[in-house]
């Protein structure tokens, strides 16, 4: 898999997903931390990247292109440190990996996380 991180999420992240073997860029790496989050979407379909931000209008922007790509994890949590962003994230890749292939927005909590597949 491969992901892009928005500028909402830390490097830290990105360096944790290269670590476990995955294709992971920051936005900020490819020069845009002034883009859009169109432009971010864009890229990461043309790409085949999934978006990992705590932006909801990333899950707007998909859910209303009518497509299936690009997937989006969301962060909605109240520790955001890139410690607990990593150990739910890593929860989400063992548990719902398959639906972020097929295509899915997914909002992640402390607890738990919500799946809706593509489209929407």
């Amino acid at each position: 898999m491969k992901f892009i991180a928005d500028m909402g999420i830390s490097q830290t992240t990105v360096n944790w997903l290269k670590k476990q073997g995955f294709d992971a860029i920051h936005a900020r790496d490819s020069k845009m931390h002034r883009a859009s989050d169109t432009e971010i979407v864009k890229k990461a379909r043309k790409e085949k990247r999934i978006v990992l931000t705590c932006d909801l209008d990333f899950g707007d922007i998909v859910s209303a292109s009518g497509g299936k790509s690009p997937s989006v994890i969301i962060f909605r949590l109240e520790n955001e440190t890139p410690g607990n962003v990593n150990r739910r994230l890593k929860q989400v890749l063992k548990e719902s990996s398959e639906e972020l292939t097929k295509g899915a927005i997914i909002s992640v909590e402390e607890t738990r996380h919500r799946v809706r597949p593509l489209p929407l």
